[in-house]
């Protein structure tokens, strides 16, 4: 410890046994530092008689009053690199923020370097809401140095329970298994499934296994032929209804997870002159605005977008004011459309 000089915040670390931004975090009021930690931290500047740095500390302290909606780039037709279902939730984001009398700053997520540093460094942002992030298991990474850095961020996706950071998402699993039993209430059999069924598409995999639980409680046969990988787009929705017809193997419905990856399939189906649903049973997830205009309109998964917005500025606001937040599941429900009534003509 020195001995003359300016007290600095790394004396403060070394008589409390903590690292220098630990102490940082504790004097500014990071939710991520535990109650024990933040007291030696406090006996250490009292002990030090440690003047905090009134200009710098106003800097890393300072509210914008504006939040940050960082969108994942996903592949669009109209290069808007906007998931369309992630558009209902930013009109619920911006009413709730109006609501909160905090404005909301609008932009992507940029994978070509260290974003998550510099845009928590910019200090533009209070907190960050995190919308979609492909590859999950890549992604994750990443996560971990928001976490590191003490950035107040939330994340829409997927609930799991060694996740490093809180989120907000639907019941993906029980969306899928009322999917799958309504397939087959309507008479359905072999019930192909189109989507990445893996740990790296978390959301896409708690889909499958909640199809997957619904076909082996009927007692039918789960298929491996009849699930086909697939990203959340129309081009890989009609790639994997390619792959699936391509493998021969007999379906009479299509669970798709996501709505434009039915809107893909739905394409090739027709190319192949199978008509949806006298042939083939089809459904989607999310309930995208197009699924209503499509023929025949899309049988699929409704998330509740205005309720997961407000969840998720209300949740923000209170990490950013140090209070204790969860992540939270909200529910999902099945919409039935024409698509999915199986035997019937258009």
């Amino acid at each position: 410890m020195r001995g003359k000089g300016k007290t600095t915040s790394f004396d403060i670390a070394h008589l409390a046994g903590v690292s220098q931004s630990t102490v940082s975090r504790a004097l500014r009021g990071s939710p991520l530092v535990n109650e024990e930690t933040r007291r030696r931290v406090q006996e250490a500047v009292e002990a030090l008689n440690y003047k905090v740095d009134k200009h710098a500390s106003s800097l890393r302290a300072k509210h914008t009053g504006t939040l940050a909606l960082l969108f994942f780039e996903d592949p669009t037709v109209d290069e808007s690199h906007i998931n369309p279902f992630f558009l209902s939730m930013l009109g619920s984001i911006t009413r709730a923020c109006a609501r909160q009398g905090y404005d909301l700053l609008i932009s992507f997520q940029q994978f070509s370097h260290n974003w998550h540093a510099d845009f928590a460094d910019s200090k533009k942002a209070d907190g960050i809401i995190l919308l979609g992030y492909g590859d999950y298991l890549d992604y994750c990474g990443r996560l971990e140095q928001l976490v590191a850095q003490g950035t107040r961020f939330l994340r829409w996706g997927a609930v799991l329970p060694d996740q490093p950071d809180i989120s907000v998402g639907s019941d993906n699993f029980h969306g899928g298994r009322a999917v799958a039993e309504h397939f087959i209430e309507q008479g359905c059999r072999r019930i192909a499934f189109l989507g990445d069924a893996s740990s790296h598409y978390p959301e896409f995999f708690e889909r499958y296994r909640g199809y997957a639980a619904a076909v082996e409680a009927a007692g039918l046969e789960l298929d491996p032929r009849l699930q086909a990988n697939a990203e959340s787009s129309e081009r890989s929705g009609r790639e994997a209804m390619e792959t699936l017809l391509a493998r021969e193997a007999p379906f009479d419905a299509v669970f798709a997870a996501s709505d434009l990856i039915a809107i893909g399939a739905l394409g090739v189906l027709n190319e192949h002159g199978l008509q949806v649903p006298r042939d083939v049973a089809l459904a989607g997830f999310d309930d995208i605005p197009t699924a209503r205009f499509v023929n025949p309109p899309l049988t699929t998964v409704l998330q509740d977008t205005r309720q997961a917005g407000e969840l998720l500025v209300d949740s923000l606001l209170r990490l950013i004011r140090g209070e204790p937040v969860q992540s939270a599941m909200l529910p999902a429900s099945l919409v039935v459309r024409r698509s999915s009534l199986y035997g019937q003509l258009r």
